[in-house]
């Protein structure tokens, strides 16, 4: 997806306190105190413009959620919801993720989330999906050794493609989904892109997936 540059979205974004973090790697080993408790931490890489990560906030209040995108101008849709929203257990980061080892300190998180990652299809595009074994190994070295990552997408060949890594490096896997919304899942919280592609008919592919002890 192409995004449009707006002059001044980064300053804009910088205003939105204290739900935007500027400079996260000043952070690292220290969410904790970000959120003032010792709840743990989810993350969702890629979040976009925040419906996920807000919902998600809303609905485990027990929960400190971080969400993560690269792009200024569509964090900065994401910041003003999390504003609207008023819940404090929701932050924003710009962060590239081939960078998350420095924001994320080791066994910092306890779940990640991935939902409609650009699936980058042209095949020599492969390292750069965000399910690529060397992002993966990035998430293991941040993410807790019992900890779980939550891969939804609309495309089926990055779905396969994704299995595939996850085999590659003998994770465990479990509630694989070829059809999520003919499960009717309790407590599903759609991204924008699930809702859409979703009434256009396309079937959403779903799993969880940990890196073995």
């Amino acid at each position: 997806m192409r995004v449009r540059r707006k002059p001044g979205a980064f300053e804009a974004l910088c205003e939105i306190e204290p739900y935007f973090v500027k400079n996260p790697e000043l952070r690292k080993g220290n969410w904790k105190e970000v959120f003032g408790n010792d709840n743990p931490i989810h993350a969702e890489f890629g979040g976009g413009k925040g419906r996920f990560s807000v919902e998600m906030a809303r609905m485990y209040p027990n929960v400190n959620f971080i969400m993560a995108d690269a792009v200024t101008e569509v964090a900065l849709v994401a910041a003003k919801r999390m504003k609207k929203a008023a819940l404090n257990n929701v932050r924003l980061i710009l962060l590239d993720l081939k960078n998350v080892e420095d924001v994320f300190s080791e066994g910092e998180l306890d779940q990640i989330y991935l939902n409609f990652s650009d699936p980058w299809p042209k095949k020599r595009h492969y390292k750069r999906r965000l399910t690529y074994r060397d992002f993966l190994m990035s998430y293991k070295a941040v993410l807790k050794s019992e900890g779980w990552i939550h891969f939804k997408t609309d495309n089926r060949s990055l779905f396969q493609f994704s299995l595939n890594e996850f085999a590659a490096l003998d994770m465990k896997m479990q509630h694989i989904s070829l059809n999520l919304h003919d499960e009717s899942p309790e407590g599903n919280v759609m991204t924008e892109y699930e809702e859409k592609f979703s009434k256009m008919g396309h079937p959403i592919y779903r799993v969880e997936t940990q890196f073995r002890k």
